[in-house]
């Protein structure tokens, strides 16, 4: 067993070994043929020569493994390429990482849920048509699958059969949900072009961004993100007190309307 000295001069070692080109490839996961033409792309920094050896150290390692994982994130070697030039000139490669990271992680929570038939049949009964079912997929909410479904939400899944249950058709749950979406991808709209064009304009603008722009603008990714739900559910339930005011003035005005008549 380590004592502390031991673990902290193993770190230490760690942190400076060096590597010959094979043992780098087998740390990182890769073939030498992937390193060399890394190399040739001007993807890895060079590594430091002593007479005909090549020697690479933890630095070297630890641009291998970014690469790995923007390549998983979609990226192309050429955007890759950019990316690590952007930083060689100024721009951390890593504060990059992060401000994507949370402009394009996901504000959904949601968890899907597996249904097989026989659970549908009994939520939904004689409602599961092939005309309900195509609109469902067609919204992008359900998979069909040999032993039931996959529906993309636990949430809206509960909320529909809910509905359902309470004499609700589920054709016309389905038309309010399409028109939902249509307006909530409006209000969408609406907030990613305030923050592109109001909060991240730098990002848009030419030349690289200035030192420490990118983690600036991941913190303020962070601070909006929560506010635009705020004002989302804000603004939905204050209509919702509107909407439900007016219909039921309406309605009673339209008793009174038939009581009068009835009088007469």
């Amino acid at each position: 067993m380590l004592s502390a000295v031991d673990e902290e001069e193993t770190a230490g070692q760690d942190r400076h070994r060096e590597f010959r080109v094979e043992e780098l490839a087998n740390a990182a996961g890769i073939t030498t043929r992937t390193l060399r033409f890394y190399r040739e792309r001007k993807l890895l920094q060079p590594p430091r020569r002593e007479g005909r050896i090549a020697w690479y150290g933890e630095a070297h390692l630890a641009r291998l493994r970014m690469i790995a994982e923007l390549l998983e994130r979609g990226h192309t070697l050429g955007g890759i390429a950019e990316l690590i030039g952007a930083g060689e000139c100024g721009r951390d490669v890593a504060e990059l990482i992060g401000l994507e990271a949370a402009i394009v992680a996901p504000w959904s929570d949601e968890t899907p849920v597996h249904l097989d038939w026989d659970e549908l049949k009994a939520s939904l009964g004689d409602q599961l048509t092939e005309e309900n079912t195509a609109e469902s997929i067609a919204q992008g909410f359900i998979t069909v699958e040999e032993d039931g479904i996959t529906h993309v939400s636990r949430r809206l899944m509960d909320a529909t059969t809910a509905l359902v249950e309470e004499g609700v058709p589920l054709a016309v749950v389905l038309e309010a949900s399409r028109q939902t979406q249509e307006h909530v991808t409006a209000i969408a709209e609406i907030f990613t072009s305030l923050v592109r064009d109001h909060l991240l304009g730098a990002l848009a603008a030419d030349g690289p961004l200035p030192a420490g722009e990118a983690a600036r603008l991941t913190e303020r990714v962070l601070r909006i993100r929560p506010l635009a739900r705020t004002v989302t559910d804000a603004q939905f339930a204050l209509a919702m007190d509107r909407r439900v005011h007016a219909e039921y003035d309406e309605l009673l005005r339209q008793r009174m309307e038939h009581q009068e008549d009835g009088e007469g």
